[in-house]
């Protein structure tokens, strides 16, 4: 297939779609919106988001060095658009989406209660990249909805409903295509089965 030359940017798409919940020196919680999220260590677990220094939560994550990444699902998905074009500066956000802050287990910042995944995170680096700041930290804990957990301790989150941004749009994760190594796994030869 042909290709045409595209301007550089970010084309990195789909992306993980989060809200991430700070706390400011006075106490009061706030929500912002996050599309550039990732994961940039496993040992020890680390999380990096990107954000600009112009956003009201900037001030928040610098000083008190925590957050908790709130994973989003389907019906969250109104709720993170509204805290990403409302500023925490005018807006109480739980109040206006209808969310409860829920206390957290390692940090002091509170995670979305009705978030299906709550990560706390403590800020280990941030880096001045240009438009925007890279907070790298490592992850203290992870609180998960009991239905995502399976009786043999499998973490089951294909049940979450969990939402992707896609170049400007929000959209549902879909069907599963395969799992990790599937397409080396060595295939299980069938038994013929002897008829009667």
């Amino acid at each position: 297939m042909s290709k045409v030359a595209w301007r550089a940017g970010n084309m990195l798409y789909p992306l993980p779609a989060v809200m991430v919940t700070t706390l400011d020196q006075e106490g009061k919680p706030n929500i912002l919106t996050v599309a550039w999220a990732g994961t940039v260590c496993s040992d020890p677990a680390m999380v990096s988001i990107s954000v600009r220094p112009s956003r009201y939560s900037y001030q928040a994550l610098k000083e008190r060095g925590e957050f908790v990444i709130n994973l989003v699902s389907k019906d969250l998905t109104g709720a993170m658009d509204t805290c990403g074009v409302k500023s925490g500066k005018n807006v109480d956000k739980f109040a206006e989406c209808q969310l409860h802050p829920e206390a957290s287990r390692f940090v002091e910042v509170p995670g979305i209660a009705e978030s299906p995944v709550c990560i706390e995170c403590r800020v280990k680096q941030i880096i001045p990249l240009g438009s925007h700041d890279l907070f790298i930290a490592e992850v203290l804990g992870v609180n998960v909805e009991e239905r995502l957990m399976q009786e043999d301790g499998r973490f089951a989150l294909e049940k979450a409903s969990l939402v992707a941004y896609n170049h400007g749009e929000y959209r549902a994760l879909g069907e599963k295509l395969g799992s990790f190594g599937y397409s080396v796994r060595k295939k299980k030869k069938k038994k013929a089965v002897k008829k009667c």
